[in-house]
């Protein structure tokens, strides 16, 4: 049973079927089968149901905190009916069941005890033959209160489960935004450097009288603009691309435009589109690095294939004392990662990226 949960216009399976478990008060009616000619007491015995029923669904819809008060209408109710019908140990045992369900073990131990010493007493008050409303009620609470516990255990399991499948989804969001944020760092940072180097030419054209070349560099700010947006919905859209061709010239150009030569040697395969754009974005991010930190003046990217794998090695022409790996580089790890590949860094006597990348029979 699912018990002490309420979902505003949406009510569990267990919710639904509470009326099921009310089959247990059959028990309850078979004495008063055999009690002939007892019309009051069988008809005190059937109103009492009434509030056993009504502290039934409440305790059933109840939580821990606001527990006692049905539990102890049930109990009353039971109690009452003990002096007119012996079938009032079903009763007790619908008690039972709620006590092990919402309260600790040691409680319910506890109650136990006191339900039978109670039941002896009532035993002992109606004189019953030799003590089966003690013994059977014994019985019946204790396997009851039992089933009870255990699915107290259960609901706590099935509310831990819950909650960590809501840590993992929550989990999951916060590292996915993350990685669009780095996404879009990625595509963003080299176009916006460009944008802003070709911009201050244009200005220094202008003020020199070189309207020609200006017009010139304001019409790469255009395209790079158009390019870099196209990027962006590519890359929130899916992680598209227009494809390595197109994505190497432009990063080639971007380091012309910053004095960096650059040499590309050799070309892609046909690779899958998750390769091609992480391997688009982890170039990206690749040659922003070397326009913001590097004092490199050539840049060289290594293109080779093997049967297996695919091998990239980028190099500039200068030595790295030391990497801090931010964002940039834990980006480029995390796409590695994805590809199933691995990346080493050479600081001397040239800086150098290697990255070696599987190759599946899809891809090549």
């Amino acid at each position: 049973m699912t018990l002490g949960l309420t979902i505003p216009n949406e009510k569990s399976y267990e919710q639904k079927t509470a009326w099921v478990y009310l089959i247990n008060l059959g028990f309850y009616f078979i004495p008063l089968y055999f009690m002939h000619g007892q019309w009051l007491n069988i008809t005190i015995a059937i109103l009492l149901l009434v509030p056993f029923i009504i502290g039934y669904f409440w305790a059933y819809n109840c939580s821990k905190e606001r527990a006692v008060k049905p539990i102890g209408l049930m109990f009353v109710t039971a109690i009452a009916s003990s002096f007119v019908s012996s079938g009032a140990i079903s009763l007790f045992s619908f008690c039972c069941f709620f006590i092990g369900f919402f309260y600790s073990l040691r409680t319910a131990i506890l109650s136990f005890i006191g339900l039978s010493i109670l039941l002896l007493v009532i035993d002992i008050s109606m004189d019953y033959t030799g003590y089966f409303f003690t013994f059977y009620g014994m019985g019946i609470c204790l396997g009851v209160g039992v089933f009870g516990i255990i699915e107290q255990n259960r609901q706590r399991i099935k509310r831990q489960q819950q909650q960590s499948k809501d840590e993992v989804a929550n989990l999951a969001t916060a590292l996915e935004r993350e990685r669009i944020g780095r996404d879009l760092h990625d595509v963003m940072g080299h176009h916006l450097a460009a944008i802003a180097l070709k911009a201050e030419l244009a200005d220094k054209l202008i003020a020199s009288g070189k309207i020609d070349l200006a017009q010139q560099q304001i019409h790469q700010v255009s395209v790079i603009t158009r390019d870099c947006l196209s990027q962006i919905r590519h890359t929130v859209s899916g992680y598209k691309h227009q494809g390595l061709t197109h994505t190497l010239n432009t990063l080639a150009n971007t380091l012309r435009d910053n004095a960096i030569a650059v040499s590309i040697e050799g070309t892609f395969p046909k690779l899958s589109e998750l390769m091609e754009s992480q391997i688009s974005l982890l170039l990206t991010e690749l040659i922003n690095n070397t326009i913001k930190h590097s004092h490199a003046t050539h840049c060289t990217l290594r293109i080779e294939q093997s049967p297996n794998c695919l091998k990239l090695n980028f190099i500039e022409n200068v030595p790295v004392k030391t990497i801090t790996k931010g964002n940039g580089l834990t980006g480029i790890q995390e796409r590695v990662t994805l590809l199933h590949g691995t990346i080493d860094y050479q600081l001397i006597p040239h800086y150098k990226v290697s990255i070696q990348l599987p190759l599946s029979e899809s891809v090549r």
